[in-house]
């Protein structure tokens, strides 16, 4: 009797274990098909932008546009101190990088219309090498699923292969090198 309640109390647990291990790897499947579909975008929204030089730019078409060279967008705010300090460092080694792999870079300004004013005066005391787009409505940001800043992405074939939220310095540095090895 005791040999046959041990039995079931073994069984009872392995059951239990494998439940509990299918769960968790229906979740990590899940998890890594709704991350595939993210970094996947087919397509982009046709929404315009303009830059603090007064061009338009339709983020589409640049997108479309990103097969031969990549595409680059930074969100950033004039607020947000961590944006500032990896763009700085963006802008320091901007041409050398560019000598190394062409590509197009944007920062995304997210500031609103309450702060927006401030972007254009921001940038040139910086001296900033980059466009600047302003998407002052967030549409942008909310069509790509951002929510904190910063944010780079890196579009290239008309997909984003390269997504990144946050900065510590150093950081920047595996930009790059995704840069260079897309």
């Amino acid at each position: 009797m005791f040999l046959k309640k041990q039995f079931i109390k073994v069984k009872f647990q392995y059951f239990v274990k494998n439940k509990i291990m299918s769960k968790l790897i229906i979740a990590a499947l899940m998890m890594l098909l709704v991350s595939e579909t993210a970094f996947s975008q087919e397509s982009f929204a046709s929404i315009k932008l303009k830059s603090t030089s007064g061009k338009t730019i339709d983020i589409s078409e640049l997108a479309a546009n990103s097969k031969d060279t990549m595409v680059v967008l930074s969100f950033w705010a004039t607020w947000c101190i961590p944006c500032i300090n990896e763009l700085e460092i963006i802008n320091d080694v901007f041409e050398e990088k560019q000598a190394i792999k062409p590509f197009k870079f944007y920062g995304v300004s997210v500031d609103d219309s309450r702060t927006a004013q401030r972007v254009k005066p921001f940038i040139k005391g910086k001296g900033w090498v980059f466009d600047v787009l302003m998407d002052i409505n967030s549409e942008l940001k909310r069509s790509l699923n951002i929510t904190d800043v910063p944010h780079v992405i890196i579009i290239k074939d008309n997909k984003i292969v390269y997504r990144h939220t946050g900065y510590i310095a150093g950081e920047e540095d595996n930009l790059f090198e995704a840069i260079k090895n897309l």
